[in-house]
């Protein structure tokens, strides 16, 4: 049987869980390719997505070595105008429902 705070901790993570479930279903994908360079790639999450230097540079990192890599979570409407102006800049980009 579970004491008071158990339950309590239990519950709440429970709801942590729903919450960040919903709240940010989906994912705005970046895919690697053979032409944009990666100062390109880096400048353009930069500008677009608002990521520091670092963690563009990271994602990119990421891009190169998996091949795609989601660069940013959020509602679809978000999402849209930012994945619109990457793609707009020649990279690959997409929107997908994230896998729980």
């Amino acid at each position: 049987m579970l004491n008071y705070k158990e339950e309590f901790d239990h519950e709440l993570n429970e709801d942590i869980d729903v919450l960040t479930e919903t709240a940010n279903p989906y994912q705005l994908i970046v895919w690697n390719d053979e032409v944009n360079t990666f100062e390109w790639v880096i400048e353009t999450l930069i500008e677009v997505c608002g990521h520091s230097s670092e963690q563009a540079e990271q994602c990119a990192m990421l891009i190169h070595t998996q091949g795609k890599y989601a660069v940013k979570n959020g509602d679809y409407d978000d999402l849209k105008p930012m994945c619109d102006a990457i793609t707009e800049r020649g990279i690959g980009a997409t929107i997908e429902i994230t896998a729980f």
